[in-house]
């Protein structure tokens, strides 16, 4: 990788819960980290959604995320080429040759929060902020593996 940015992909179907969850952590790692200008991220879905599911806003909400004004929007195959990583939300419908583009996927098999209760959707918030964290930590280590330009 030259001097462009490190592209990071949060795709599902709808890009109505999980995605825009995890695209809210990302926003905040990449803040904390001081990555800003070296990690762009995307967000979209194959099918989207008209909005974000109401659970999904209240309890980002708890965690001070405030979702209600984003909306889901559709991502293409030629996006996803263009990233260094994408995650799914185990609902891909990803058709991508990776080892041609030598984009690195994630499939993170996380559950539906779309009707689910509150307490349930907590828990897959959760667990959608370790997998973030995670991920910066890969990028944060291929970001100080690159030589200096």
């Amino acid at each position: 990788m030259s001097d462009e940015q490190i592209r990071v992909a949060f795709m599902c179907v709808q890009n109505a819960g999980r995605s825009q969850m995890a695209t809210a952590y990302a926003e905040r790692e990449r803040d904390r980290r001081g990555l800003g200008d070296a990690v762009e991220i995307l967000t979209g879905g194959t099918h989207p959604a008209d909005q974000v599911h109401d659970e999904v806003v209240d309890i980002m909400q708890e965690d001070g995320f405030d979702l209600s004004t984003r909306v889901p929007r559709e991502i293409t195959t030629t996006d996803l080429e263009s990233c260094d990583y994408i995650a799914t939300m185990g609902c891909s419908t990803l058709d991508l040759d990776t080892e041609a583009t030598g984009v690195d996927v994630r499939d993170w098999a996380l559950t539906d929060p779309a009707g689910k209760p509150l307490d349930r959707v907590s828990e897959i918030r959760d667990e959608i902020n370790q997998l973030v964290h995670s991920l910066f930590d890969d990028i944060e280590n291929a970001l100080e593996g690159q030589p200096e330009q």
